[in-house]
């Protein structure tokens, strides 16, 4: 048994890995700024429960009897917590040191690519949980079916969401490595690529990629055994045929199994075809895997239904780079219906290198009666330059024709929304990294239900 502090414990990934320690018999402790200026109080009870203690983030809680110091990536260099670790030489490891560790006790299934792997890890896990093999899994988004973003299974098997963004992905050695797609996000493309070949090359049992994505099918040549998923007709192994949508979810066939999914978008089959690989790499049958995807739930902020009321519908989604806006748009187009798109772009690098692909999205997708409303792009900390604004993207949608508006204040944005929404309106609230984006999706709904329980159309 080993005891851990994490600094930075209150974010999802660095919550989930505490959670796993603490069940393999591990002593977990530690730290949150969140938790220091009253936010998060629901995690943090939740946390003394499971007996996981919490101190403040200034030094009290780091001592000479920790043997693990698990820094989040979020943790800037002069955080007294890490200051204090270094000058009593405890080991620090990072979050995804301490994965690719428990990583390594297991069979290994890491799911990477630039769009879509929360999705294919949960849905992954939920195959691998009909099989009976009981798996581990850890993700990078609250799993609808289980209430958290991990599951504690015993089995032999652990799926993990593996991310590139910060380069981590490189650490991990997995069984079978899964790549959804490559397209434009935290890197450019070229890097992007160098990654996922060195992923998808040490994977000892294969790898499963995405054969309509260009990026993607390129990379086939670095592994023995590939499997390619499509929702074409281009050679791929598993193809999704006579697909139909619904606004409730989908149906399709693979082969002579039927398929049904209770979540929306094309992107949605997508992610389930990875995940059929998968399975498919692993024996288990694929009556098993339409099973398990029947009673696949979601994934908390992925096209999320915040609630419905007198015909308008208040949506949570992740999307923030132009692969997901793209997958997120064209499902919600399926269906009629203005869109209300509440965006708030993460980062100024992360902006700088997409600028002009979301643009290109956003007025893709649209149309004459949607309503783009942006805030200002979210600064998470750090030095960086702020030489881009989220009007740098407003500006040439409005000379494209699109609806876009910078509106730097939620209350603002509310009583926009307030003073014009109408019946058959989808209001959607998009954006990553800023954990009250959901918070502004549930409150936009409580004013809607309050207005029409006035009686106020």
């Amino acid at each position: 048994m080993k005891k851990y502090f994490f600094c930075g414990i209150g974010g999802i990934g660095m919550s989930g890995l505490a959670e796993v320690l603490l069940s393999t018999g591990n002593k977990v402790i530690g730290s949150d700024r969140s938790f220091d200026v009253g936010k998060k109080e629901l995690l943090r009870l939740s946390f003394k429960e499971k007996g996981i203690d919490i101190f403040p983030q200034d030094g009290s809680g780091v001592d000479k009897s920790i043997d693990v110091f698990v820094i989040s990536s979020a943790i800037e260099s002069n955080n007294i917590d890490f200051i204090k670790a270094q000058s009593l030489g405890i080991n620090i490891k990072s979050r995804a040191e301490v994965l690719s560790e428990i990583f390594s006790l297991h069979n290994g299934i890491a799911i990477g690519g630039t769009s879509g792997k929360t999705t294919v890890t949960a849905m992954t896990g939920e195959i691998l949980k009909q099989a009976g093999l009981f798996p581990k899994i850890i993700n990078g988004g609250i799993m609808l079916n289980e209430g958290s973003n991990v599951a504690l299974g015993t089995g032999g098997f652990c799926v993990i969401e593996a991310d590139e963004s910060d380069g981590s992905i490189e650490l991990y050695r997995p069984s079978i490595s899964v790549v959804t797609n490559i397209s434009l996000d935290h890197k450019p493309i070229i890097e992007l690529k160098k990654l996922f070949i060195e992923f998808i090359s040490k994977a000892t049992v294969g790898a499963v990629l995405n054969g309509d994505c260009s990026e993607t099918r390129e990379l086939k040549k670095y592994n023995d055994n590939v499997i390619t998923f499509s929702l074409k007709e281009e050679g791929s192994d598993i193809i999704a045929r006579n697909i139909r949508l619904t606004e409730e979810g989908s149906f399709f066939e693979v082969g002579d199994t039927s398929f049904e999914l209770r979540v929306i978008g094309r992107h949605n089959i997508e992610n389930a075809l990875a995940s059929i690989g998968v399975g498919d790499m692993l024996g288990i049958s694929r009556t098993i895997s339409s099973k398990a995807l029947y009673n696949y739930k979601g994934v908390h902020r992925r096209l999320e239904t915040v609630g419905k009321a007198k015909g308008i519908t208040v949506i949570d989604d992740f999307a923030h780079n132009p692969a997901k806006i793209a997958a997120t748009l064209s499902a919600l187009k399926e269906s009629i219906g203005r869109l209300w798109i509440i965006y708030q772009p993460h980062g100024y690098a992360p902006t700088r290198l997409m600028k002009e692909g979301l643009i290109e999205v956003f007025s893709s997708y649209m149309d004459k009666n949607d309503i783009l409303l942006l805030s200002e792009i979210f600064y998470a900390g750090g030095s960086v330059s702020a030489d881009i604004s989220s009007e740098d993207i407003a500006k040439p949608l409005r000379a494209k024709g699109v609806k876009a508006e910078v509106i730097s204040s939620r209350s603002e944005i509310l009583g926009k929304i307030m003073s014009e929404v109408k019946r058959g309106d989808r209001i959607v609230v998009m954006g990553a990294r800023d954990e009250t984006l959901s918070d502004f999706a549930h409150t936009i709904f409580q004013a809607i239900e309050i207005k029409y329980k006035e009686g106020s159309e």
